[in-house]
């Protein structure tokens, strides 16, 4: 059992939602329609599903098993495990690496709350408010900002029941909620059916392309928040006597119904939205993804909606700062729980301290955004991720003796032996993941 000053999950269902939540972010709702429209519709998403179970799930179980088994934050539960000083500093690299997204990650949230008060200034007449509000000027950046970590910050000292599962088991529902109304809403707009015909009919001609395999391993590898240290500490809160091979299916399921819906949701916008005259193809041809998806297109299709276009807006800029929100509880959480457990003080103080720090860095990325922001951006996600990834699937497939690992399943699944996933785990631990991992690893070179 986990110590009390840690704390444990109550219950299963708080679990998933937790670690659901934190691999369900913004990632998935601009990432992932946008990558499937561009590279083979349906095509994509069937190699994304197929990698997320063959490589990101893998990885995800010898997360959770490693830090329910030795109950500690990375840097310490890969020195138990025999990884040494090597993989003790990877484990440190991790938190820095998950710290650093966290603080420009709250930089691009702070835009959904800003755009999620946004029609409430203009629906009370407050037009220069509202125009304040999304300006993204230094100003609102660092108001909004700073009220994104609070929340953060106050969620996570609240402890892993009464804080993290606790807002988690309400987050993640009303979030499956908004997508369903937002997506049977927005599919009844003209041109919104063309965008499900380029989601959902597939280009089998382009299933072998490098570019889409490249995409759909990177899409399913980091959709699932793997390598930095949120799953491990998540894992380590967990019962002994849950069973972690379905609960990690679960929450693959989760991760992957999200990405699906927020495809059935953002492309049919798109369409719809260039149906009204907005251009949704860049210069090159490419459709356009990322924040100016979220902050250029879709306001514009909320705005072309008149008075229903407000509310519109605010119930997809509410489902957008969950997503956001759910995600920045799990970033910050590894540290926390690092600083908790090494220094040996109480949560609050750590969550503070901790979360304190990485905000100043948001701070002073904010204020050098344009030398600071892709700098860190690509720096932590296009290198820092792979890297780490490769090296927690290196470390738990031939550094971790395999017995450990499957001893610690056995406490949830007494029947693990008899299981085809007792087969065949260790080989993709051993070689499929590390292999795959390396190619996306490469690629990004």
């Amino acid at each position: 059992m986990a110590s009390s000053s840690r704390g444990e999950f109550s219950s299963s269902f708080g679990f998933v939602m937790a670690a659901a939540g934190s691999a369900v972010g913004l990632g998935n709702i601009w990432g992932f329609p946008t990558q499937t429209a561009e590279n083979g519709g349906a095509a994509f998403v069937l190699i994304y599903v197929i990698l997320a179970f063959l490589v990101g799930y893998p990885v995800l179980m010898a997360e959770f098993t490693i830090g329910r088994y030795t109950r500690m934050a990375p840097p310490d539960a890969y020195k138990k495990l025999g990884g040494g000083k090597s993989f003790f500093w990877i484990g440190i690299l991790g938190l820095v690496t998950v710290g650093f997204i966290l603080s420009f990650y709250s930089i691009i949230a702070s835009g959904m709350i800003a755009y999620f008060i946004e029609p409430m200034g203009r629906l009370f007449g407050l037009e220069a408010f509202a125009d304040w509000v999304i300006s993204q000027s230094v100003t609102s950046n660092l108001l909004f900002t700073s009220i994104f970590f609070l929340l953060t910050i106050l969620i996570v000292s609240g402890g892993v029941s009464n804080g993290i599962e606790k807002w988690s088991k309400r987050f993640m529902p009303m979030l499956f909620v908004l997508f369903v109304v937002l997506v049977v809403y927005v599919l009844t707009l003209d041109g919104a059916m063309e965008g499900v015909r380029v989601y959902l009919l597939p280009d089998f001609s382009r299933i072998l392309e490098p570019k889409l395999l490249t995409s759909a391993m990177g899409q399913a590898f980091f959709s699932l928040s793997l390598g930095v240290g949120g799953m491990l500490v998540y894992g380590s809160y967990t019962n002994k006597n849950a069973n972690l091979v379905k609960l990690g299916w679960l929450v693959t399921l989760c991760d992957i119904g999200v990405a699906f819906i927020a495809g059935l949701l953002i492309i049919p916008a798109m369409y719809a939205a260039a149906n009204l005259g907005t251009e949704i193809f860049d210069a090159s041809g490419a459709m356009i993804s990322g924040p100016n998806l979220i902050f250029q297109i879709l306001p514009e299709l909320f705005e072309s909606m008149g008075s229903l276009g407000w509310v519109v807006a605010f119930v997809f800029f509410l489902l957008m700062s969950i997503a956001a929100l759910t995600s920045s509880i799990a970033m910050l959480e590894p540290v926390v729980a690092y600083v908790q457990d090494s220094k040996k003080i109480e949560r609050k103080k750590a969550s503070w301290f901790t979360g304190g720090f990485f905000w100043i860095v948001s701070i002073i990325i904010i204020f050098n955004f344009d030398q600071l922001f892709n700098l860190v951006l690509t720096a932590t996600t296009v290198y820092g991720q792979p890297f780490l990834g490769l090296a927690i699937a290196i470390f738990a497939g031939w550094v971790i003796k395999k017995n450990v690992l499957l001893n610690e399943l056995k406490e949830g699944f007494p029947e693990l032996e008899k299981s085809f996933f007792y087969k065949i785990w260790p080989i993709f631990l051993k070689v499929v993941c590390p292999i795959l991992i390396l190619l996306v690893f490469l690629q990004s070179f």
